[in-house]
């Protein structure tokens, strides 16, 4: 395990030749009832803007549809991953893995299906090209959640993907965020990711993996803790930093170390 110490001078050592990335849901922003409220800490938007505005890349990517990302983490010159890397959003210009969109309108049929099963609240569409059922604001309902994602995904060929309190039917596409952090880090020097939940955990792996074939120099793997936190984090991660707080306040130590730019703070 690297300290604080320690991780924010492997972030901060070779800015230009950095790569951070960062999750969304329970890292940037508290986990909270309902999927459509959860929102990031009040200062998370302006930590990473002075990150990307000094990093060689600073994207989010997360399960939440790229758009979702966009909109509430407002930060000039950052590229968002929706749908764990299944569309892309850079400079405004949205893009979905072609491998996908074969498999959109089995994505429609099963966003009717589950509407006629379960309540509005519990069902989460995510730009047409997933959708996700939660029972975290019912949790009485779990077993029949659980019950209606296997039998529309059965029915469907979508490919169910177990989340926390929640399960999303997908094309049956081999993409996650391991992909998208391979695909991210690729040509920097340093790579690092941030993440609190099982998703994540391919994202920590492909950076070891980078570093192991030499294809980076050095990874930081930042795990997010919380009582929901999965058994492996702590054996996937570098360093441990409580919550979202805990994240956005190493981001600020991380952007204080750097400095600003020339010419003064970005706008």
């Amino acid at each position: 395990m690297l300290d604080l110490d320690a991780t924010i001078a492997a972030l901060s050592a070779h800015p230009e030749r950095t790569a951070l990335l960062v999750d969304f849901d329970g890292s940037l922003a508290p986990i909270v009832e309902r999927a459509e409220a959860a929102r990031p800490l009040p200062d998370a938007v302006a930590q990473l803007s002075r990150l990307a505005a000094r990093l060689g890349c600073v994207a989010v990517v997360s399960g939440r549809p790229a758009e979702f990302l966009a909109a509430h983490l407002p930060v000039p010159g950052a590229t968002f991953v929706g749908l764990y890397g299944m569309e892309h959003l850079v400079d405004g210009t949205r893009t979905v893995d072609a491998r996908v969109t074969p498999y959109l309108d089995d994505v429609a049929a099963a966003v009717a299906d589950v509407r006629t099963r379960l309540p509005d609240d519990l069902v989460e569409l995510k730009s047409g090209v997933s959708v996700t059922l939660h029972w975290r604001p019912a949790p009485e309902r779990a077993d029949e959640v659980l019950a209606v994602a296997d039998e529309v995904a059965r029915t469907r060929g979508l490919a169910p993907l177990r989340t926390r309190m929640a399960v999303e039917l997908r094309p049956p596409v081999a993409i996650d965020k391991g992909d998208a952090t391979r695909a991210l880090v690729d040509g920097f020097a340093v790579g690092a990711f941030a993440g609190d939940d099982t998703g994540d955990l391919p994202a920590f792996a492909a950076l070891a993996d980078a570093v192991a074939e030499g294809m980076l120099g050095a990874a930081v793997r930042i795990g997010v803790h919380s009582p929901e936190a999965p058994p492996e984090l702590d054996g996937a991660v570098d360093v441990l930093v409580d919550g979202p707080a805990g994240l956005v306040a190493l981001l600020a130590r991380v952007a204080d170390e750097i400095g600003e730019p020339q010419g003064g703070s970005p706008s």
